[in-house]
C-alpha cells in the first residue's frame, strides 16, 4: 500500500539521504549485549513502539525494505518543532495527485527499552496520503528499516510477538534454525530460491524479502518467461499507491523453496506491469523476480543478519495454515478518530460480496450480529477469512438506509 509513494520520495532523495546516513546510529545501553522489545503484528506486518526525540511515542513499521525513517504526517514533527532543511514536491504518475515532503536531520529514535539512536534524518510527508492508518485500523505513523537492521542481528517472532535485538558480536545461532544465504544490496536483503509454479513447471528467481509487505509472494512476469500467471486466477486490487490503485492478478502456485522449508499452495500476486511501481524495494541496479512478504515471514521466526549475510528460520505454529485470499471480496477502511467504523471501499467482481448486491461506500454495522463498534479491522477482516463455506451476515448503513446482506464465503482461486 505505501509502495509508490515511497518509491517516488526515496528515489528522488537517495545522495542526500546517503550522505545523511553516514552519521546515523543505533546503541544499546552500556554493558547490554541484547534487548526484547515487544511488538504488535498487524496485517502480518510488524509494529515497533518508538520515541521521537525523548519526547513523543509513536508507532512504526519494521520494514526490510526502506533505506531511511519515515514519518507519514507532519503534524507530529511539527509538534515537536523539527527544523526543516529542504522541501520537495513530487508529482504522482499522470500528475493526479502532488505531494509534499520536507527533511529533518539530527533526530533521536529510541526503542524503549534500553535502544538509542542519534544523529537520524527523517523524511517527513506532509500528510498520510496513503490513509495508512485507516487501511490498517491502527495508528502507525511511519516506517523504520535498515538502520536498525544494520545495526543490530534483528530477530522478530511473530508468535510471541516479540523483537530481540542483539549486537552482531555477541550472535551465536542455534543449530535448529535453517540458515539462509541473502545478499544486501542498495541496503535491501534478497536471496536466491526455487518456486515451483506447477508440480511440472519450476523458476530459479531472485527475491527481495520483505517484512514491510503484508502479502505473501509477489512474482513479477516481465522478469522471467518462466514466471506465468497460474490458469486459476482473480483480478484484484494488490494494494494503493500516490497514482491510485495497484492491480493485478492473483492466483495459487505450488511451492515456494525456503532452505529445507517447503511451502507450498502460497497465494501470489502477479502485479499489472502498467500498474506497479516499486523502486522503493528495489533499484536499477538490482535486478529480481518479485518478493516475499509477511504472509510468509509470519509463519516462521525469523533471525536478521545483515552484517554477515544471513537469514534463519524456525517455522512456528502457523506453518502450515492454508493460504486463502479475500474470500469474501470485500475491501474494508477503518475510518473516525477511533477508528470504528467500517467502509467498504471495493467489491471485487463476481465474489460473494457482490453476488449478494453489496456496493463501494456501504457502512457495516453488524456483522453474524457483533456491533461493528466493538471490533477493529483486523477482527472485522478475520471473519471474512475464517473458512470457505462460513456464512456472513451483515447489516448495512446505504446513505441513511438500513440494508441487511448475507453470503457464504468462498476461495475463488
Amino acid at each position: 500500500m505505501i509502495r509508490k509513494l515511497l518509491s517516488l520520495l526515496l528515489l528522488a532523495f537517495f545522495p542526500y539521504f546517503l550522505q545523511a546516513q553516514q552519521v546515523l546510529g543505533f546503541t544499546l545501553q552500556p554493558g547490554r549485549n541484547r534487548v526484547k522489545i515487544p511488538i504488535e503484528v498487524n496485517n502480518n506486518l510488524v509494529i515497533i513502539p518508538v520515541v521521537i526525540n525523548g519526547q513523543l511515542p509513536l508507532r512504526f513499521i519494521l520494514d526490510t525494505g526502506v533505506r531511511t525513517a519515515i514519518l507519514t504526517e507532519k503534524i507530529f514533527s511539527d509538534i515537536l518543532n523539527l527544523t526543516y532543511t529542504r522541501k520537495y514536491t513530487v508529482g504522482g504518475p499522470g500528475a493526479n495527485k502532488v505531494i509534499h515532503a520536507y527533511v529533518t536531520n539530527n533526530v533521536s529514535i529510541d526503542l524503549p527499552p534500553g535502544v538509542h539512536g542519534e544523529g537520524h534524518a527523517l523524511l517527513v510527508l506532509e500528510e498520510d496520503y496513503l490513509e495508512l492508518r485507516n487501511y490498517l485500523g491502527a495508528d502507525v505513523h511511519g516506517v523504520l528499516g535498515y538502520e536498525l537492521f544494520s545495526r543490530f542481528i534483528v530477530q522478530i517472532d511473530y508468535e510471541r510477538k516479540e523483537m530481540i535485538l542483539i549486537r552482531p558480536d555477541k550472535f551465536r545461532p542455534r543449530k535448529r534454525q535453517q540458515k539462509i544465504k541473502i545478499s544486501v544490496e542498495d541496503t535491501k536483503p534478497y536471496f536466491v530460491t526455487t518456486v515451483s509454479m506447477t508440480d511440472s513447471s519450476t523458476c530459479h528467481t531472485k527475491l527481495l524479502i520483505d517484512s514491510g509487505a503484508s502479502h505473501g509472494l509477489i512474482l513479477e512476469p516481465d522478469s522471467n518467461d518462466t514466471i506465468k500467471v497460474p490458469r486459476t486466477f482473480v483480478k484484484s486490487i494488490i494494494g494503493r499507491g500516490l497514482g491510485g490503485v495497484i492491480t493485478g492478478k492473483i492466483g495459487r502456485i505450488s511451492s515456494i523453496s525456503l532452505g529445507k522449508y517447503n511451502v507450498h499452495n502460497v497465494i501470489a500476486n502477479f502485479p499489472d506491469p502498467n500498474s506497479y511501481m516499486d523502486t522503493l524495494k528495489t533499484s536499477r541496479s538490482v535486478q529480481r523476480n518479485g518478493a516475499v512478504g509477511g504472509e510468509i515471514l509470519s509463519r516462521f521466526k525469523v533471525t536478521f543478519d545483515f552484517p554477515r549475510e544471513y537469514i534463519y528460520l524456525k517455522r512456528n505454529a502457523a506453518y502450515k495454515k492454508r493460504f486463502y485470499y479475500n474470500m469474501s471480496g470485500l475491501t474494508l477502511k477503518a475510518k473516525g478518530s477511533r477508528l470504528e467504523n467500517f467502509e467498504i471501499t471495493d467489491v471485487r467482481e463476481h465474489s460473494p460480496g457482490d453476488d449478494a448486491g453489496i456496493l463501494p461506500g456501504d457502512l457495516i454495522m453488524k456483522i453474524n450480529g457483533i456491533p461493528a463498534t466493538s471490533l477493529d479491522l483486523n477482527q472485522m477482516n478475520a471473519f471474512f477469512n475464517l473458512r470457505p463455506g462460513k456464512r456472513i451476515s451483515l447489516d448495512l448503513n446505504r446513505n441513511g438506509e438500513r440494508l441487511k446482506k448475507e453470503f457464504r464465503l468462498a476461495s475463488q482461486i
